[in-house]
Formats: C-alpha cells, sequence, structure tokens
C-alpha cells in the first residue's frame, strides 16, 4: 500500500510528529538532560515505523517536501541575523582569539572525519557529514547539507548526517564537564568574580503588526538571500541555496545595526525557531533508516574520534589561548558543547562548571556570543570547500 501525502497533509504530519517527540521529551528526564530536540524524538520514531512498513512489505509513504525547503531557507535567514558585527566587537581580543580556534577547529573536524572515512573505505563525503557538518552544525545542518551529499554520490548523507548530530547532542553534554573539572584541578584555578550575576527572564508583549513586521523583514531578507546564493555560484564553488539566506539575514541585520534599528530579536528568534523546528520534522520522518544500518560501526568509531579530538583541542588549546585562568576552562567546556552538539550544549556545561566553582562573567559572554557567530558564517563555507574538493 503506498500513502501519498500532499503538501498539506506532509505539513500535518509534521504537526504530529512534532507533539508526540514534545510530550515524549516532557516525559523522559535523559531527553530533557541531553537537549534532545522535539523533532528529533518524533521524526525518528515516525521514519523506524515507515522503515517497518517498508521491511514488511506492508506500507510505503509518499511526502511532499516542497515546504521542507520553504522552512529551511527561512530557518537559515533568521540564523543569519544573530551575526551582529556591533555584538561581536564588544568581545574584543579575546573574542577574535577565540574565534581563530573554533573556525580552525571546524576544518580539524572535517580532516578527521574524511581521514577516518578513507580508512574504513567508507564515502568520503560521509567523513564531512560526521564532521563539521553534523558535529558543529547540528541537526539542522545534517539535514540540510544531507541532499547535497547526496546528489553527489554520498547514499544516505542525510541520515548519517542526523544521526551524528543526534548523537553529538550526549556527547557534547558528557565530555565538557570533565574537561573543565581536570584544567580547574590541576592548576588550582578559582573564580575571581565576586557575584554571579543571573540574568533576568524577560518577558516581551505580542503585538500583531510588530510581529508582522519581523516576519516580513525575514521574507526580505530571504529575498535578498536568493540573490547572494547566485553570486556565491559565480564562485564556482557549489554552495546550497540557504547559504545565501544565512548571509541575507547578516546583512540586513548589520545594515539594521549600522542605522541604529531596533530590531525585534526575540520575534526573528520565534520566527526561526518555529521554521527549524517544523522543517526538522519534515525532515526526519523521511529519513532513510535502512541506510543507516550498514554504517553503524564506522559512524561510532568516527564520532568517539571526534569526541576525543574535541576534548583534546579544549584542552590544550581553547584553554591556553583564553588564558589559562578559571574562566578559560570554563570555555573549555563551552567549547565542547558547542563544538559537538549546540549552544544549549555549551550554556550547560558552563552553567555546571559555574554551579559548583563559581561565576565565569567573561566565558558567560564571550563563548556563545562569539562561536553562534562564527560558526554560523564559517561552517558552511568551510563545508561547501571540503564537498567541492573531494565530488
Amino acid at each position: 500500500m503506498v500513502i501519498k501525502l500532499d503538501v498539506i497533509q506532509t505539513v500535518g504530519l509534521a504537526v504530529l510528529v512534532f507533539l508526540l517527540g514534545s510530550f515524549i521529551k516532557g516525559k523522559v528526564k535523559f531527553f530533557q538532560k541531553y537537549f534532545i530536540p522535539a523533532p528529533v524524538i518524533g521524526g525518528l520514531i515516525c521514519s523506524i515505523l515507515i522503515f517497518i512498513g517498508v521491511q514488511t512489505n506492508t506500507f510505503t509513504v509518499e511526502m511532499n517536501s516542497v515546504l521542507q525547503d520553504f522552512f529551511m531557507n527561512l530557518f537559515f535567514t533568521g540564523t543569519g541575523f544573530t551575526c551582529s558585527y556591533a555584538i561581536l566587537k564588544k568581545s574584543g581580543k579575546l573574542g577574535l582569539i577565540l574565534a581563530i580556534g573554533a573556525v580552525a577547529f571546524l576544518v580539524v573536524q572535517n580532516l578527521v572525519g574524511v581521514g577516518l572515512a578513507s580508512l574504513f573505505g567508507i564515502n568520503k563525503l560521509l567523513g564531512v557529514a560526521m564532521g563539521s557538518i553534523s558535529m558543529s552544525g547540528g541537526v539542522g545542518s545534517g539535514a540540510s547539507f544531507g541532499p547535497t551529499l547526496e546528489a553527489l554520490g554520498a547514499d544516505g548523507g542525510t541520515t548519517i548526517g542526523v544521526a551524528a548530530a543526534t548523537f553529538g547532542l550526549l556527547l557534547g553534554s558528557l565530555t565538557g564537564g570533565p574537561v573543565a573539572e581536570r584544567l580547574i584541578k590541576k592548576y588550582n584555578l578559582k573564580s575571581t568574580a565576586t557575584a554571579q550575576e543571573k540574568e533576568e527572564k524577560q518577558v516581551f508583549p505580542l503585538e500583531q503588526k510588530s510581529f508582522f513586521n519581523s516576519v516580513l523583514l525575514i521574507l526580505l531578507a530571504a529575498f535578498i538571500g536568493s540573490y547572494i546564493s547566485k553570486l556565491l555560484k559565480l564562485t564556482g564553488l557549489n554552495f546550497p541555496y540557504y547559504v545565501g539566506c544565512l548571509f541575507g539575514g547578516a546583512l540586513v541585520r548589520n545594515i539594521a545595526d549600522a542605522r541604529h534599528i531596533d530590531l525585534k530579536m526575540h520575534q526573528i528568534d520565534v520566527i526561526s525557531n518555529t521554521c527549524l523546528n517544523l522543517f526538522l520534522s519534515m525532515a526526519l520522518m523521511s529519513l532513510s533508516i535502512a541506510k543507516l544500518i550498514d554504517l553503524a560501526l564506522p559512524m561510532i568509531v568516527i564520532l568517539l574520534a571526534q569526541a576525543v579530538v574535541m576534548m583534546l583541542w579544549a584542552y590544550f588549546v581553547t584553554f591556553r589561548t583564553m588564558g589559562k585562568d578559571y574562566d578559560a576552562a570554563v570555555m573549555a567546556a563551552g567549547h565542547c558543547g558547542v563544538g559537538l552538539g549546540q549552544t544549549p550544549n555549551a550554556v550547560a556545561n558552563m552553567a555546571a562548571v559555574i554551579d559548583k566553582n563559581g561565576p565565569a562573567p567573561t566565558a558567560w559572554f564571550v563563548l556563545p556570543v562569539v562561536t553562534v557567530i562564527f560558526i554560523n558564517i564559517m561552517n558552511p563555507i568551510i563545508i561547501t570547500t571540503f564537498i567541492n574538493l573531494l565530488a
């Protein structure tokens, strides 16, 4: 039996998948502790059920993915709005050094992934999928670059990228704390802050006109980004369409900053996260689980190797370049979180160290801001470079 879904039905299924994932996440502390996104939970369950249907010749599902790309491009446009030069400038010289280290590590992750993929005799592009695409890029990046990898012959690129990114969320939370604790004990580091500043959670009223203007702004930035995407093609490199949208968002944000235009970033974040959840739900519920089975062992080895390399980098590079003090140790923990998982992993890692050993105001401000901006901007460029070199 073939179940065909049109555009509305596919989005409806994505909504059900998200709601299922949210319900399960609310009941299972493991998913909450390691920041496993609700679309990942629900999407994987859906894709497993479809896999069982195909394997038993019971049913197959054909979905319409038109809106999947639409939501993906709007999400990356919204992500571009986080790339503010004015905010980055506040991090100073320390932020610049951290940015260089974070970008350099993106290259290292891809070299590790490609090198081990070659050792196992699998497609080197899958090594990139298990490199900075999934590790520093996260689930969204894995689902976005996957089709590009598959079009170039890396069968299962999407499934491998998403699975690796999901595993990375777990690794990112497990590795940061031990690295920081080891550094703190070895160098007898102590917090120099007198009191921890607790950030108050702000509540923003929802105004229809203001929210609608934010929607229009993202759509306009995506429109600009579509032409930036055309310009990127002139470089001879095969940039995914959404990279142009990312730069479109960044361009609009920095023009607004320069002209002192107050953007409603909380609204832009809401729109971006909504698009991300719908995109991920649609992408994950259509994963091909069968393509993951044959590569399970090489993938586990490569991802564990990525975790070890990340810990060594944080211990020897991030800590030393950040000043070899207590804040540097906290940033090392945060770098493990964002280098293997996502920003929430980094914040949680730092918070755990701070709760036990005292506040680290410099680390708390610098690391999330710098890594978010530079990884968002540079990772797609580095990934695209590796893909074009290996294609």
